[in-house]
């Protein structure tokens, strides 16, 4: 049995799949999760993890465990992790950030207290450390949508953002092949790609011109701060336009787990093309 926890998300959701298409028996956590959110013969588990218990089998395989949102800044890192204690295994989402914003509050040191939480465990762990998701650019679709325009800061300022379906296969492997005890991770795409190539690589997808429109920070910190907290805005912000050059450079790991390069935007973006038109 493998559980895999924030399953209805963009990580999640593709990680389920690939497992199940391996024949593995899963179960999906969520918040509020249901059975249509996951393939045939996947038990579902609405839980919250911020909870002293999660409801899901106290003796599992593996344990896929994402750390998001207010769990990230507000969860207690220790019982999150006590609540797997009897899994054999332990593949946690963590970020880049750990290592190279250590400062940051959001992104740095939140991650890295999950980190030590795991690596302080009897449990035999392996940490993921992506950069950014290429499925950030979900949030142009609705002005895409309407007027086949998008605005974003530092359109010039290039990052290697990975697929996360990358990830998911990255997961998936490390979840069920030998090899990846104590080892840590840093997941990227194939190569740099700024907010301006992005936005032509949808056009592209769904064959319409789409423009792009150059925010100040001000102004993209104003829009980010209506669903995220100013510590986590911030520490992106500062991400998207003084990448450290750890931050801008490709990592082997995904090549190096799954045998091939990780995919592109542009294949992203053809992929989830619909979310676009």
């Amino acid at each position: 049995m493998i559980v895999v926890t924030g399953a209805t998300g963009n990580v999640g959701r593709a990680l389920v799949r690939i497992l199940v298409e391996q024949g593995r028996e899963v179960t999906a956590v969520s918040r509020r999760i249901t059975q249509a959110d996951v393939p045939l013969g996947v038990r579902t588990v609405a839980a919250d993890l911020s909870q002293p218990s999660v409801g899901v089998p106290s003796e599992v395989d593996a344990v896929f465990l994402l750390v998001g949102g207010d769990l990230m800044m507000t969860g207690d890192p220790a019982q999150v992790v006590a609540s797997f204690s009897g899994a054999g295994k332990i593949v946690l989402l963590s970020s880049q950030a750990v290592a190279t914003r250590p400062d940051s509050l959001s992104h740095g040191q939140a991650f890295a207290a999950f980190e030590q939480a795991v690596m302080d465990s009897d449990v035999e762990w392996t940490i993921l450390r992506p950069g950014g998701f290429a499925s950030n650019a979900y949030a142009w679709a609705s002005p895409i949508k309407a007027t086949r325009t998008t605005a974003a800061p530092f359109g010039e300022v290039g990052l290697p953002v990975i697929d996360p379906d990358d990830i998911a296969a990255v997961a998936a492997a490390t979840l069920t092949q030998p090899g990846h005890a104590k080892a840590i991770y840093e997941l990227t795409g194939p190569a740099l790609i700024t907010p301006r190539q992005r936005a032509a690589a949808i056009g592209e997808a769904i064959g319409e011109h789409v423009t792009f429109i150059d925010q100040t920070r001000e102004e993209a910190r104003a829009q980010m701060l209506t669903f995220m907290p100013a510590p986590v805005a911030d520490t992106t912000l500062d991400i998207l336009g003084t990448p450290t050059v750890r931050e801008q450079t490709v990592s082997p790991d995904v090549e190096k787990i799954l045998g091939r390069a990780p995919g592109t935007f542009a294949d992203w973006a053809k992929r989830n093309a619909a979310a676009f038109r």
